[in-house]
């Protein structure tokens, strides 16, 4: 049978596991360390979706230049933000992303690779530690993520990212289907880059 695509671009965040329980999980967690922690990181990801919204030229890093606001915004510094979004944001979660994984979903992914199928995951976020956690490295043949080296100059739903991966999948944009769980992101970004989408969660 002929598959319909060559690629999938997977999104991490709310689609490679269910977002809900494990940000539960995690509030219960910031609760008991303080208010500082809570205002640090709900200023991050407010820089996060402003930057999504108003990012007018390509940048280095995305993710650098949102822990550089945040940190301009809270008056501390850069280190300080950085290694508390790296501890509350991408470490202390991953006990929780296993419990959370959606099996289906893994499970198509697992098929469709080896029916010959190519696989790029692709984040606005540091993706190798959670990929880890998640125990689904070896799935792909790509991984395109802001804040590691050779992540997208933009963020979501600019189609940088979800192009970048396409490239180094050497298959072309028609070929490709995004997975995510997000249609303002996600979603609007596979249009841009002449993808097929289908929403997850």
């Amino acid at each position: 049978m002929t598959r319909e695509h060559d690629a999938w671009l997977v999104d991490l965040d709310g689609t490679l596991y269910a977002a809900r329980p494990v940000k539960l999980a995690m509030l219960a967690e910031v609760a008991l360390s303080g208010l500082a922690v809570a205002g640090l990181l709900r200023r991050f990801r407010s820089e996060h979706e402003r930057l999504r919204q108003t990012q007018a030229e390509p940048a280095a890093s995305p993710y650098q230049l949102q822990l550089e606001r945040t940190a301009q915004a809270l008056g501390v510094a850069v280190p300080l933000v950085e290694s508390q979004v790296r501890e509350w944001m991408i470490e202390r979660p991953g006990k929780w992303l296993h419990l959370f994984r959606r099996q289906t979903l893994l499970a198509e992914l697992e098929e469709f690779r080896m029916d010959g199928g190519r696989l790029a995951l692709v984040s606005d976020y540091p993706a190798l530690g959670k990929l880890q956690a998640l125990g689904c490295a070896h799935l792909f043949d790509a991984v395109v993520a802001n804040g590691e080296a050779g992540g997208p100059r933009w963020l979501k739903p600019h189609p940088d990212g979800f192009s970048i991966a396409c490239q180094r999948l050497a298959v072309s944009p028609e070929r490709c289907l995004v997975l995510g769980d997000r249609a303002d992101a996600d979603g609007e970004a596979a249009r841009r880059a002449g993808m097929a989408f289908r929403r997850i969660g």
